[in-house]
């Protein structure tokens, strides 16, 4: 008679061959996982203020209208901006100059075909998709409301929360008039939340 020791890796082996034959589960897809395999794309601030402008809301196009980050490309168009890539060895116009588009427009990767056919425009400088990323997965309000009921993640439709990491990609040494940066001094500058709902409001 066989101990029941040597019989256990005889079991072992039947139990995982039983495990290697069992059907997988069908995947569990939602309208958000089909948004995920999308590529997500800019829509341009425009859209954004459609639902970011109220007061209820938070006023968010006014916080950003009002900041440095709305007028980061046009600040390139000025004679000051036009010495300081002289000085950096940056020939002809800023406003064209990749190396200064990459932290003055959120449009700076795009191609003149993609803009032409976009709502995007590099006029709009650092906008909300710089640190929220591409909006065009998350703009709809059935997603976002999705999202605040937590039903959906935010990085499967695109929705970036920026922290620090975000801000430091730009404001950092490598910025020819970089003054330091404190980032909850500056954060609160352009702080931006959306207001609570008020208790028994519907969301």
């Amino acid at each position: 008679m066989k101990s029941n020791g040597s019989r256990l890796p005889t079991l072992l082996i039947i139990g995982f061959l039983a495990l290697a034959f069992i059907p997988p589960r069908a995947p569990n897809v939602s309208w958000a996982e089909d948004a995920e395999a999308e590529k997500a794309e800019f829509t341009g601030v425009k859209k954004c203020k459609m639902c970011h402008k109220s007061e209820k809301q938070g006023e968010q196009f006014r916080i950003w209208t009002e900041s440095k980050h709305s007028h980061a490309y046009e600040t390139l168009g000025t004679p000051e901006a036009a010495e300081v890539a002289k000085a950096q060895g940056i020939k002809g116009n800023p406003q064209e100059a990749k190396e200064c588009l990459r932290c003055h427009a959120t449009a700076y990767e795009m191609t003149a075909e993609e803009l032409a056919s976009s709502k995007m425009t590099m006029e709009e400088g650092v906008s909300c998709e710089s640190c929220h990323g591409a909006g065009s997965l998350y703009q709809s309000k059935k997603t976002m409301k999705a999202l605040t009921a937590g039903e959906i993640e935010p990085a499967s439709v695109g929705l970036l929360d920026p922290g620090e990491k975000t801000c430091i990609q730009c404001h950092n040494e490598e910025s020819p008039n970089f003054p330091g940066f404190d980032y909850v001094k500056m954060y609160a500058k352009i702080a931006h939340p959306v207001p609570a709902p008020a208790e028994g409001a519907e969301k």
